[in-house]
């Protein structure tokens, strides 16, 4: 290759890096926005506590100004919640992650104290269920640009990449210590509600955001070693191959088995097909995990 040839293809490169971080910037900022008015309209509507960081924020917020006659910024004393989580993000997670989160946390606690707020509906219902929806939204908006909203969450990424769990769901148990101080202190309704609002939040993450979530694949094919060999590219997972026999003619078969992401099933399903057109594919939501198990570093 020329040196014409190189440099071109080094200015290409350079300018796709270039569109695709100013696109993940870009993202990452309307989710910041949108967190910030989903805490001035429906979280502040409602009185609810969101859980994590923010939701310790909003209730030491309001201990201090119901009992002590102080008002918190919410800048400051969410960026204090936030400095343990940040610190595994660097060391345990990626740094450009916990960096493009701390963008994140910055933009949307900045915005939380200027932006106006005003009220959307005075049913708390409505408020706890639409504004779990927003809150689901906006973290899968960041998990899907390698970066996430603070706080919990950092700890639920932790847990899923070091043990292979679904910390989303153990994160979800621990806002219970949240609500409970809340409702001691303002009243069970709005605990109460806040859980409506939490259990809709992990759901809406959950529909939206698959990437540590996972199915196992068992695949009936006669084209064992060519599904192997697409499984691996497009998953960088391995699988196993067992012999069968079909119970209705008797002819013999391979059954290749593998568990992958379920954000790769699409993919893989369809790219299997192309192998081997006869291909019985099952797919199953696998519940839990133990052993290694390929998680895409985060950067």
């Amino acid at each position: 290759m020329n040196r014409n040839a190189s440099q071109d293809l080094w200015e290409g490169e350079k300018k796709r890096t270039f569109a695709s971080e100013l696109i993940r910037i870009l993202v990452i900022c309307l989710a910041a926005v949108l967190l910030s008015l989903n805490i001035r309209t429906f979280v502040r509507a409602g009185g609810l506590f969101p859980g994590g960081a923010t939701g310790l924020t909003l209730l030491l917020q309001r201990i201090a100004s119901r009992f002590f006659d102080l008002e918190l910024p919410y800048t400051v004393v969410n960026l204090l919640m936030n400095a343990l989580p940040i610190y595994i993000g660097f060391r345990f997670i990626g740094k450009r992650f916990t960096g493009y989160s701390c963008l994140f946390i910055v933009l949307s606690n900045i915005l939380t104290d200027l932006l106006p707020g005003f009220v959307v509906t005075y049913d708390t219902l409505l408020v706890s269920v639409f504004g779990g929806m927003i809150n689901g939204f906006v973290i899968s908006l960041c998990l899907s640009q390698n970066a996430t909203t603070g706080g919990t969450d950092f700890i639920a990424i932790f847990l899923n990449d070091r043990f292979g769990i679904d910390g989303f769901n153990m994160v979800l148990g621990l806002n219970a210590v949240i609500l409970v101080a809340a409702g001691l202190l303002f009243g069970w309704d709005k605990a109460l509600y806040s859980i409506i609002f939490q259990f809709v939040s992990t759901q809406t993450l959950h529909l939206l955001y698959k990437e540590h979530q996972q199915v196992t694949m068992f695949i009936v094919t006669d084209k064992p070693a060519k599904v192997c060999e697409v499984i691996s590219n497009l998953s960088h997972h391995s699988a196993t191959i067992l012999e069968g026999e079909g119970a209705y003619e008797g002819e013999t078969h391979q059954m290749v088995y593998s568990v992958i992401g379920e954000s790769n099933y699409p993919r893989i399903s369809k790219a299997v097909r192309n192998v081997d057109e006869k291909a019985f594919i099952n797919a199953i939501k696998t519940q839990h995990l133990s052993g290694r198990f390929y998680y895409k570093p985060y950067d």
